[in-house]
């Protein structure tokens, strides 16, 4: 499981400020709600290699990249398969946060020190009666994120598919 919750100085917070301040989920924010987002959300440091979270899993958070990357992975006989990977600002776990079904694939930290922002179901409940503005934002950086999947998905099974049925055919 993830390395320790990283515990959260002034530094980190004026740090993470700055950060979101420039991810499009905050966007419409204030520094002010800037701040309060914080409140909901717990700074994780994660080791090359390290799972966040595992296939089967059901998702009881959701992620935000702030520093590293980590991979979405799937497990093919044994044999670890990418799907895509989140670099900073990318938010990964979504589906199985909203769909509370298990998850199909892996979340793997790929690169050293990789830092995230997770928001449990727990303090996303919390915060949709407490600050329904910022949990909307949310939701639609989670629209987001999945559609950018989805196009990126559907590219590269176009181009697949191309490949197989057309020109690339011989």
């Amino acid at each position: 499981m993830p390395s320790k919750e990283a515990a959260s100085t002034d530094l980190d917070q004026i740090q993470l400020t700055q950060f979101l301040s420039h991810q499009h989920l905050c966007d419409s924010l204030t520094i002010g709600e800037i701040h309060i987002l914080l409140g909901y959300l717990t700074l994780m440091d994660l080791k090359k290699g390290e799972i966040l979270s595992d296939i089967g899993d059901v998702g009881d958070s959701l992620y935000l990249v702030v520093k590293g990357e980590i991979a979405v992975t799937f497990d093919e006989r044994g044999e670890e398969g990418e799907v895509v990977r989140a670099a900073s600002g990318g938010l990964v776990g979504v589906m199985s946060f909203f769909d509370k079904q298990p998850r199909s694939v892996r979340l793997v930290a790929k690169a050293p020190k990789t830092q995230v922002l997770k928001l449990s179901r727990a303090m996303y409940k919390r915060m949709k009666v407490e600050q329904p503005y910022i949990a909307i934002n949310i939701v639609e950086q989670a629209i987001i994120s999945l559609d950018n999947l989805f196009r990126r998905v559907s590219s590269d099974f176009a181009q697949f598919s191309h490949y197989l049925y057309g020109a690339g055919y011989k």
